[in-house]
């Protein structure tokens, strides 16, 4: 497996890396077994980038992701994530930041984990009170390297004034590029990126079903790229990418995981799923080279992204 660097603080990990929260949440019923087998697959592929929070089922997703790595985990990166409470507010003090890290470090049966990620922004709370307790954090050797997810430019400059930070964590994909606007940023201050939903939340995986035809539970039901209008298009979008992924003997998930590799060495997408299998597939990304034609040919297909926004509107973070 390819290695990638995150950051200047000394963050490398697997090019691909995995995202454990389809196992307990968000995606239908959640499988423990089958969870615990994609983790394992993920390691003997070389994955070394394995992500959780807290929030994934308060707590049981780490026990999860814990369990199943203790025989390798000085080989891995672990992350998890602080930051929101049981009603899906924000909690980012630093009395907060603190429980919710040794809840973590506990649930996952480390000493300490390699990347804390603040999960959402708090306005309540300044970003430089949580910087300055993630530095204490990291001084105590509870913590390697900080992260933000979902954060603004004047955030995160202010954080990494006080902390440096290693990596920003946002949804990217080739439905969703808003994230581009910050890499200027993240570049200029040396501050590596993962991109969650890299697969548009199965979308770009040519198994999408309708909205109303998932578990009552799942997330996709709601979402807008599923809904009538924008589903059909981002339908026709994925055969389209689908037949150019063909022509190169790959998946269109492949070709989806290829695309957010090639827009940077010092990006890292951490696609999840249940399934060893799955598992497989998304780690031969790495092999598949992707021409400037290709990358043209995607733009073509893709000019602005997908069809319907990536969160219903009340949950659309707010960058600043």
């Amino acid at each position: 497996m390819q290695q990638r660097t995150l950051g200047r603080q000394g963050l490398v990990t697997s090019a691909v890396g995995y995202g454990s929260m389809g196992i307990s949440m968000a995606y239908g019923p959640g499988d423990d077994a089958e969870g615990t087998a994609a983790i394992r697959r993920a390691h003997e592929l070389g994955v070394t980038h394995f992500d959780t929070a807290e929030l994934y089922g308060w707590g049981e997703n780490e026990k999860i992701v814990g369990r199943t790595v203790a025989p390798f985990r000085d080989e891995i990166t672990i992350a998890t994530k602080f930051g929101f409470t049981r009603d899906y507010g924000t909690d980012s003090r630093p009395v907060h930041i603190r429980e919710v890290l040794d809840n973590s470090l506990r649930n996952l049966g480390v000493d300490h984990v390699d990347v804390l990620y603040q999960h959402r922004v708090d306005p309540d709370v300044p970003i430089e009170d949580v910087a300055g307790t993630v530095k204490e954090l990291i001084e105590a050797g509870k913590v390697k390297y900080f992260g933000l997810s979902e954060a603004g430019p004047q955030t995160i400059r202010r954080a990494h004034a006080v902390q440096p930070v290693s990596v920003l964590q946002t949804e990217y994909s080739l439905f969703e590029g808003d994230v581009e606007k910050l890499f200027g940023v993240l570049r200029e201050l040396g501050i590596g990126f993962v991109a969650y939903s890299p697969l548009g939340r199965g979308f770009l995986t040519g198994t999408a079903k309708p909205a109303g035809q998932y578990d009552a539970t799942d997330m996709r039901n709601a979402d807008p790229r599923w809904q009538p209008g924008n589903f059909e298009k981002n339908l026709d979008a994925v055969a389209q990418l689908t037949e150019l992924a063909a022509s190169k003997d790959a998946t269109v998930a492949q070709l989806a995981l290829a695309w957010i590799l090639a827009q940077g060495e010092e990006i890292v997408p951490i696609p999840g799923t249940r399934s060893a299998e799955r598992v497989k597939e998304n780690t031969g990304a790495v092999d598949l080279t992707l021409t400037s034609a290709d990358l043209e040919a995607i733009a073509q297909i893709l000019p602005t992204g997908g069809f319907g926004a990536r969160y219903v509107d009340h949950a659309l973070p707010t960058w600043i």
